[in-house]
């Protein structure tokens, strides 16, 4: 297996063309041999979390809405948190990704309360996006993502509108360019 995206956000290229996927920021939570599991940062929903998991409703960051994690399984829901300190809470599952550390999920069967003192950000998505075996290699390897390393603020951004541009934006360079292309190429 080539070396381990987990940690990593994937950056949808321009030519990406799946409507799933144009001008996503995902970030990587599992890689391994038989696939791969992301979260896609950057696509807000309507739906406040307080309508559809009411409990959890005063518990999460701004934008207080569910986000649309990915076209797989969107009937569930996953919910990405940092540490506010060493202590885990109860239902917490460490991610161990070196470039985020503190981040994990949540069990969202849990109590909000007994979790949220111990957890400094939370954010919800409903389904996931993910890749079997060997497909996520070879989108990358036909240009339809770039892998870059994330920030520690990628996840839980107060502006997701914005976090595609971003993340290219910091990148300099060519990546730095293509951070303003027009959604619509024949517009420029």
């Amino acid at each position: 297996m080539p070396e381990s995206l987990t940690g990593r956000l994937l950056v949808a290229s321009p030519q990406l063309a799946d409507p799933n996927f144009v001008r996503t920021v995902v970030l990587i939570l599992q890689h391994h041999d038989e696939g791969a599991l992301g979260v896609v940062l950057n696509r807000p929903s309507k739906a406040t979390v307080a309508e559809a998991l009411p409990p959890w409703g005063g518990f999460v960051g701004r934008p207080s809405v569910l986000f649309g994690g990915g076209p797989v399984g969107v009937e569930g829901a996953l919910c990405l948190a940092r540490l506010q300190g060493l202590e885990e809470p109860p239902g917490w599952q460490g991610l161990g990704l070196p470039s985020l550390p503190g981040v994990g999920l949540v069990d969202l069967d849990r109590e909000p309360a007994e979790v949220a003192a111990r957890v400094e950000r939370l954010r919800i998505f409903a389904g996931y996006s993910g890749w079997g075996e060997g497909q996520l290699e070879g989108e990358v390897k036909h240009g339809g993502w770039y892998v870059l390393p994330a920030h520690p603020r990628d996840p839980f951004t107060s502006r997701p509108s914005t976090l595609w541009g971003e993340v290219l934006r910091r990148q300099g360079g060519q990546l730095a360019m293509l951070s303003t292309l027009p959604l619509d190429p024949h517009l420029n």
